[in-house]
């Protein structure tokens, strides 16, 4: 009977400890089953850094996720296809950019969710957007000298003192 009971015990902490692996891999993992989202597109020069599963926000509040990201060949341009949730309302002329957390952080994509009359329905495109900014060739520019300050002559412009 002891034999038993040790084995059962063993068995209830084996399956315990299982339930919160699979618990933190979905809160880790921002795995979501039954989430009703809805497709949107947008299509940049670069996506450097960006990555399938890389958050959307949307007045600094996440709205989504990237699902996936593709290349259109034909217009040379790189295709990000996100998933927003369901009631959140995205307009015809919203404004798509990807940006860093921090200065070292990872990469997101922020909507700006716009004001048009026409809302941008579910399969849709933003056709305004912003790649992301590469910090490293800013500084390389600045370091090497191809950034120009302002002559003696240009610093008073528009009679200003």
């Amino acid at each position: 009977m002891k034999k038993y009971a040790m084995e059962t015990t063993a068995g209830i902490f084996v399956v315990f400890g299982l339930l919160c692996i699979a618990y933190m891999t979905v809160k880790l993992g921002h795995v979501s089953w039954g989430e009703n989202t809805y497709p949107i597109y947008a299509k940049f020069t670069t996506v450097s850094g960006l990555r399938a599963g890389s958050p959307v926000d949307m007045l600094g509040i996440e709205v989504g996720r990237v699902e996936r990201i593709t290349m259109d060949q034909k217009n040379q341009m790189a295709v990000v296809e996100m998933r927003i949730k369901e009631g959140v309302q995205v307009y015809g002329d919203a404004i798509a950019s990807i940006k860093t957390e921090g200065l070292i952080g990872d990469k997101y994509l922020s909507v700006e969710p716009g004001g048009a009359e026409e809302l941008l329905k579910p399969g849709g495109t933003i056709t305004e957007t912003q790649p992301p900014v590469d910090f490293v060739d800013i500084i390389g520019k600045y370091a090497f000298g191809e950034v120009k300050k302002p002559e003696e002559g240009e610093k008073n412009q528009g009679g200003k003192p």
